[in-house]
């Protein structure tokens, strides 16, 4: 890593939103479509009060709340047929195609990912790629210990979509001060090796003299 201003975390050239894939999802998790955003975390954050205060499963929750408002809708249509009255302003409901491809492209190139690691580990290719996939499975075994799987999803969500934000905003910053800080470990990591070395070198003067 250099030394100027222009350096970025693992020397990456292509900004945080190419990265992330530069579509509906880049745009969500980044904010930049800050109503989706919002509403995902505010929805986010009612189903998570919702099923530590009322003790529903999501099942039986789904089910509830699509029963309510098949029963509404259809007592709200027969009536206005009876009365002559407007149907149930229902919106057009309807997937663009453009929104479909950028989800199953984002889906198929992390299943890929996915598969491509596991493959990997399973034939013994890379063994740092497994002691860091052991590690991270350990951690979230951990993690799962210590939180249950609701908390742990909606706080994960929370993570997603605010730090990547919060990195964009302030990425010069950021980057400045943790490649300062990685460039002082390393002189760090230099000079202890050093005097390990010297005391290493002395223990052995002192076994040759004994």
């Amino acid at each position: 890593m250099g030394s100027s201003d222009t350096d970025r975390l693992f020397n990456r050239q292509r900004a945080l939103h190419e990265i992330l894939g530069g579509g509906l999802v880049a745009d969500m998790i980044l904010w930049r479509r800050k109503n989706l955003t919002v509403g995902i975390l505010l929805v986010a954050l009612a189903a998570w009060i919702v099923f530590e205060r009322s003790g529903y499963t999501l099942l039986s929750l789904v089910s509830n709340v699509l029963l309510l408002l098949i029963v509404i809708l259809y007592l709200w249509a027969r009536s206005a047929a009876i009365l002559n009255r407007p149907a149930p302003p229902l919106p057009q409901l309807h997937l663009s195609e453009e929104m479909v491809n950028e989800v199953a492209t984002f889906i198929r190139t992390n299943a890929n990912y996915v598969l491509s690691v596991s493959q990997d580990i399973a034939l013994g290719k890379d063994s740092r790629l497994f002691l860091k996939v052991a590690a991270c499975l350990w951690v979230i075994s951990v993690v799962g210990g210590l939180t249950d799987f609701l908390t742990l999803t909606y706080a994960s969500l929370f993570i997603i979509l605010t730090v990547p934000a919060f990195y964009e905003r302030y990425e010069n910053f950021i980057d400045k001060y943790i490649l300062m800080g990685y460039r002082k470990s390393v002189q760090l990591y230099v000079k202890l090796n050093e005097y390990i070395s010297k005391v290493q070198n002395w223990v052995l003067e002192k076994k040759k003299l004994s």
